[in-house]
């Protein structure tokens, strides 16, 4: 029961720059300077970006751009290996920071978390975390508010980098109302573009949208729920259950092409042996195998494969990774290949 005067809100804390800012806080020295993060930290190789300082951002280094595009773009910048160990501590810190607030807390993932908290003043609120947050680990953080999560998610990005922003029902249209429909959480560029097929641009005009003509090209759960994400509704409360994963992959980036697929089969139960170790360390029973090939020259497709009963058996998750690679019938040279184990719970 909420007591008078006080309110329900949905916080959603944003850690800034979080992989690249660990990176900074262990050399002081790069402070101020364009700061890459990705793969083992040789530009001259294969790999993406994993994130980069706002300096480095300026230049156009995005998350997910390949390392030798990064370093034409800004050649100027430090180029780090990634350290999941080192950025597992600190997000473990900051999450255990966050749950020291009177809170229901959702971990999103390293540098992410939804709160739910009731409060009459959630600016004060935002504030005091992002001092929390400092104080305890020497990073920033940006906070976004609103009455669901979607709200909140999609404040944060007004409030970077280390703001405050609000974003409710009563601001929602002025805010969000002339912007392209990809603004949205959850709409990505190939839905965005079957809208503007229908004529349908803005989250103004998806809010006002027929939901029967959706429902037909998007299908009845699907086309109807757009609509409601375009008018800044959410019903998903936030929950305050540990993370769990949903999935368990590897991947490897090859310096040189592979040519003969013999050697990508090869590759594929490789990587499959090294799930099915993570699998069985993790104790808990696989439903999907999927096989991800990324051709020359970045063009990416998946297939998967559905096991016949769930299951940790190595054997088991190899075939299937194999029957999903079957999947693809273009043999062109590969530079990424790729096997997730999807869990059945």
């Amino acid at each position: 029961m909420t007591l008078a005067g006080v309110s329900p809100w949905v916080l959603h804390v944003d850690l800034d720059q979080f992989i690249a800012a660990v990176e900074v806080l262990r050399r002081p020295e790069l402070q101020g300077l364009p700061v890459v993060v990705g793969g083992d930290g040789d530009p001259t190789k294969r790999g993406v970006v994993s994130t980069a300082t706002y300096e480095a951002r300026e230049y156009g280094v995005q998350s997910g751009l390949p390392l030798r595009t990064a370093v034409k773009r800004c050649p100027d910048a430090v180029f780090l290996p990634v350290d999941k160990e080192a950025y597992d501590a600190v997000s473990a810190e900051v999450m255990t920071t966050l749950r020291s607030f009177d809170a229901v807390v959702e971990v999103l993932g390293w540098d992410e978390a939804f709160l739910g908290v009731d409060t009459d003043d959630p600016e004060a609120l935002a504030r005091a975390i992002q001092q929390r947050v400092r104080q305890a680990t020497e990073l920033e953080c940006t906070v976004g508010i609103g009455d669901n999560k979607l709200q909140a998610k999609l404040a944060t990005g007004f409030g970077k980098p280390r703001g405050v922003y609000r974003l409710t029902h009563d601001s929602w249209y002025e805010v969000m109302g002339e912007l392209s429909v990809d603004a949205l959480w959850g709409i990505g560029r190939k839905t965005a573009t079957k809208l503007g097929d229908a004529g349908i641009t803005t989250v103004s005009a998806l809010a006002s949208a027929d939901p029967y003509a959706l429902a037909a090209q998007f299908g009845p759960r699907i086309g109807p729920s757009l609509i409601l994400v375009a008018r800044g509704r959410m019903n998903s409360p936030v929950v305050g259950t540990a993370h769990i994963p949903r999935s368990r992959g590897r991947e490897t980036t090859f310096q040189q092409d592979l040519a003969d697929w013999d050697e990508v089969r090869d590759e594929v139960i490789r990587l499959a042996r090294r799930v099915a170790d993570d699998v069985a360390a993790e104790g808990r029973d696989v439903a999907r195998v999927v096989v991800k090939v990324r051709y020359r020259p970045f063009t990416t497709q998946t297939h998967g494969h559905t096991l016949a009963a769930p299951t940790t058996a190595a054997v088991e998750l190899e075939r299937a990774a194999l029957t999903a690679l079957e999947g693809f019938t273009e043999r062109r040279p590969v530079r990424l290949l790729g096997v997730r184990a999807e869990f059945a719970d």
